[in-house]
């Protein structure tokens, strides 16, 4: 059984998370994570030595050092949802350095942000901590609002300013998302040459997957197809929203489903909803983080432990985790980040 903050965070869910054995996709199916990681699922494939370099970096730094997990810090919300709406719960965030002082302070393995943010304070940081620098954005000042993401900078830029890795999000099902997957592709595979790992923003967004009042976003059919997705265009690490539900496709009624996708390959258990986007990722061997969503309040510490819990448990390596920490004073954002570690600390909690 897990710690006791652990279990106490979860309350009710503790042993219904915790005890959770998967009958669906089978745990061995799974390439499950380690302190060998780089060796044990990157060492056969094309990514040249720079890049396993970089991935060792991320893997290898921080509180989750060697185990195999990573716990990032993402704050491109600046850009994403305003700079005013993002910082206003806490201004001191408007300063780049404060917000890659709360990764090393937190002990992050990676700091994820934009150009401009990292740029400022690459000199001094670059070398203490791995940079993601994310390299497209939807911006919020087209009116109507219109949701798009579209390239900010270059790849030399990025690997100019010692950046381990670049980062990326697809809207997939949107208007534009077939130029997204090509403008993506073309730049993951020019930062591999110069030597950086790539993660992707596997988000859906279209007003269509939402019918008779349920939201699909967040399905795992959909969810998971867009992961698949994601890792054809060589993303090393897949970021993905937490599944809520699933029958996306069957309710919509668009692409191609197959029964056993929902009562054999899946549950309604959030466990086996996070593995059926974990094994959409060739079943684990290029690695899942969920994120930690948008900050509630009072309810933050146990949503973020209970997201790390489903995604350590379905086979996923880590929980990227953003406002729910920098919307608050910064020492309360590291306790809470601290938190989700603790999930992938504990040797109790294993692959249901």
């Amino acid at each position: 059984m897990a710690n006791s903050k652990i279990t106490q965070l979860l309350g009710d869910k503790s042993e219904y998370l915790l005890n959770h054995v998967s009958k669906t996709i089978d745990k061995s199916l799974i390439h499950a994570t380690g302190p060998d990681v780089v060796d044990n699922l990157w060492i056969d494939s094309d990514r040249n030595i720079p890049t396993l370099n970089n991935l060792q970096r991320l893997f290898g730094h921080g509180r989750l050092a060697d185990t195999g997990y990573l716990s990032i810090l993402p704050v491109d919300q600046g850009i994403e949802h305003t700079a005013g709406a993002s910082f206003a719960p806490n201004p001191l965030y408007f300063d780049p350095e404060n917000i890659v002082k709360l990764a090393l302070e937190a002990d992050c393995n990676a700091v994820a942000s934009t150009y401009g943010v990292l740029a400022s304070v690459a000199r001094k940081y670059a070398h203490k901590i791995p940079f993601i620098v994310k390299i497209n954005h939807n911006e919020l000042l087209t009116y109507p609002n219109s949701y798009n993401q579209i390239l900010f900078g270059t790849i030399e830029e990025a690997w100019n300013m010692g950046a381990a890795a670049v980062g990326a999000t697809i809207y997939f099902g949107s208007e534009e998302s077939r130029r997204q997957i090509v403008e993506v592709a073309e730049a993951f595979e020019y930062a591999h040459e110069l030597g950086m790992a790539t993660v992707l923003w596997c988000y859906l967004r279209n007003n269509g997957f939402k019918k008779d009042g349920v939201d699909y976003h967040s399905a795992a059919d959909l969810t998971g197809q867009a992961n698949h997705i994601g890792v054809t265009i060589k993303a090393d690490i897949v970021k993905q929203k937490l599944p809520t539900n699933n029958g996306g496709f069957t309710a919509i009624k668009f692409a191609k489903s197959n029964p056993a996708m929902y009562d054999k390959l899946s549950s309604d258990h959030p466990i086996d909803l996070c593995r059926y986007q974990v094994a959409n990722g060739y079943m684990g061997r290029v690695g899942l983080i969920n994120s930690g969503g948008e900050s509630h309040g009072a309810s933050d510490l146990a949503d973020a432990v209970y997201t790390a819990v489903v995604n350590k448990r379905a086979g996923g390596i880590g929980l990227i985790c953003g406002r729910k920490a920098f919307q608050k004073p910064m020492n309360e954002g590291v306790k809470l980040i601290h938190s989700i570690q603790d999930v992938y600390l504990d040797k109790e909690i294993t692959l249901a």
